[in-house]
């Protein structure tokens, strides 16, 4: 039953790490009387194994396609509906492949209560007119709500499995920053919350860059004294990158967040970015095939942030002062040779 006066919650998105906060959120709402215990949670209908996928989650209580092995708590219903998802909601978390987030934003605005509020766990950039839009700007434009960002180093079947770890909460309103961790924090899942919500946000999408970089070292055999190198300058250029993108302050504290460096670390040793990566250098075949090999056709999100990236530092006439950023993006793009990965490391400004 609902109960007046309590938060409802309502998750879109329910993939591999959707599934996984679902497990958590739903858990906390019932130990809390601010949250309505019943989660809704916005499934893509697909049929598995014959049966529909919502239904199979509300039967059986497991996302067999995306988490398999994991039961969800009972009160978080899945609704393959979008609309019928959203509407009422206070609370909306954004889970989802992010080219997929224009699209339900402009499908579910209508269904929007006044005052309700998002939080985006979605990692990734995407294009807009200056070169570069966070996601949570194309929630926060489309829905006219206020966004908070969750990013960290979380590989979502550890979470599930519920192995300690840390993450980052990028919030400027505190209020909201604390409704969040009373809904996301366990015992095992910390939650550190900071006002830099852009620099949270953009240490998950350039991350990933780095990795890609990370996985040419060890399809080169480099070994980890190099790739420790990667991992150090490619920081050394997210950080410069945030101080040229964000508009408020960027503090290199953020970076010491489970959002920068330990993100960074994660992707960069596991991560399909750096497997891909590394397989690009030992089988000389594209990125897209690639993807369509060990992916199942999903895009990378590495070698797409790096030609947003590239992008932007052309326009501003920057090239030179992020070597490993475009390294990457030639290697993926501009058929550079692989090999010369390691000259961007050798020349680096930071070594000048």
């Amino acid at each position: 039953k609902a109960c007046s006066g309590r938060k409802k919650v309502c998750i879109v998105g329910s993939g591999n790490w959707g599934s996984a906060i679902a497990k958590i959120i739903g858990r906390n709402v019932t130990r809390s009387n601010r949250f309505d215990p019943i989660v809704k949670m916005w499934v893509f209908e697909e049929v598995v194994n014959g049966k529909k996928l919502s239904e199979i989650i509300n039967t059986e209580h497991e996302n067999v396609k995306y988490l398999q092995g994991h039961k969800l708590p009972k009160n978080v219903v899945a609704v393959p509906d979008v609309i019928e998802a959203v509407a009422g909601a206070d609370i909306l978390v954004y889970v989802v492949p992010h080219q997929f987030i224009g699209k339900l934003c402009d499908q579910t605005k209508a269904q929007i209560k006044p005052g309700a509020i998002g939080i985006s766990l979605i990692k990734g950039i995407d294009e807009g007119p200056e070169g570069l839009k966070l996601i949570s700007d194309i929630i926060r434009e489309k829905m006219e709500i206020e966004v908070s960002v969750l990013m960290g180093a979380n590989i979502a079947n550890e979470v599930a499995d519920e192995k300690f770890c840390e993450t980052t909460i990028g919030c400027k309103n505190e209020q909201h920053g604390q409704v969040f961790k009373d809904l996301l924090q366990t015992p095992n899942f910390r939650i550190t919350v900071v006002k830099e919500s852009d620099t949270v946000e953009l240490c998950g999408a350039l991350k990933n860059i780095v990795a890609v970089g990370a996985g040419f070292c060890d399809g080169l055999g480099f070994g980890d004294n190099t790739k420790a190198a990667v991992i150090r300058l490619g920081l050394m250029e997210m950080v410069a990158f945030a101080k040229l993108f964000c508009k408020g302050a960027v503090t290199s504290a953020t970076f010491l967040e489970s959002c920068g460096v330990a993100d960074l670390i994660t992707t960069c040793y596991g991560g399909r970015n750096r497997k891909v990566a590394e397989a690009f250098v030992k089988s000389s075949k594209s990125i897209e095939e690639l993807e369509r090999e060990m992916l199942n056709g999903q895009k990378l999100q590495g070698p797409q942030t790096s030609a947003e990236v590239y992008k932007i530092l052309k326009q501003r006439d920057m090239v030179e002062k992020f070597p490993l950023f475009t390294a990457v993006y030639q290697i993926c793009f501009e058929g550079r040779p692989v090999k010369d990965f390691i000259s961007c490391l050798q020349n680096h400004p930071e070594h000048m």
